[in-house]
């Protein structure tokens, strides 16, 4: 498993994957337009998040699995100043699924956000009932920090999310 920057050449693939997992993913997601499922929607999509990226603002990255495109992990909301802070956040093709990609994947961001950018704090939430997301992040160290009432709108309606977070130790 590897974990890259996005690439306006991840489209198609990203289109394919997440059309494939459109069902498996709708639970954990917002409501998607059509356009979200299609190359042209993605490549927008990844052209924004690769603007974000040149400003400092998100890293996007791909995940990749033997070659494959499998999910992608990002770290949103790059704020630096007294607080050097970012919010990760991934989801993961089914087929990936419980094999530690995505655990892998989100060690492999947090290196970078530490070790790379320098950031001191990385902020996580999960829904609710999202027990698989909520064991990812406590495998890589991240602690829960409380609840947040109504926080997302995900597939329609609004939903409480648990609040994680990572420490960066160096700055301990």
């Amino acid at each position: 498993m590897t974990v890259r920057i996005v690439r306006e050449e991840d489209a198609e693939p990203f289109a394919r994957v997440i059309s494939q997992n459109r069902d498996f993913l709708q639970p954990w997601e917002p409501i998607r337009g059509e356009e979200y499922f299609t190359v042209e929607g993605q490549r927008r999509i990844l052209d924004d998040s690769l603007l974000l990226y040149s400003g400092g603002i998100l890293l996007p990255c791909t995940i990749i699995e033997k070659g494959e495109v499998v999910g992608r992990i990002n770290i949103n909301n790059i704020i630096r100043g007294a607080l050097q802070s970012g919010d990760i956040g991934y989801w993961v093709a089914e087929s990936a699924g419980g094999r530690g990609v995505a655990t892998a994947a989100v060690a492999g961001v947090m290196r970078i956000a530490f070790d790379t950018l320098g950031l001191h704090r990385l902020a996580a939430s999960t829904l609710v009932s999202n027990e698989r997301s909520q064991r990812v992040l406590e495998k890589n160290g991240f602690e829960r920090i409380g609840m947040a009432p109504k926080f997302l709108k995900i597939n329609g309606n609004w939903s409480d999310s648990i609040l994680f977070q990572r420490l960066n130790e160096a700055y301990d």
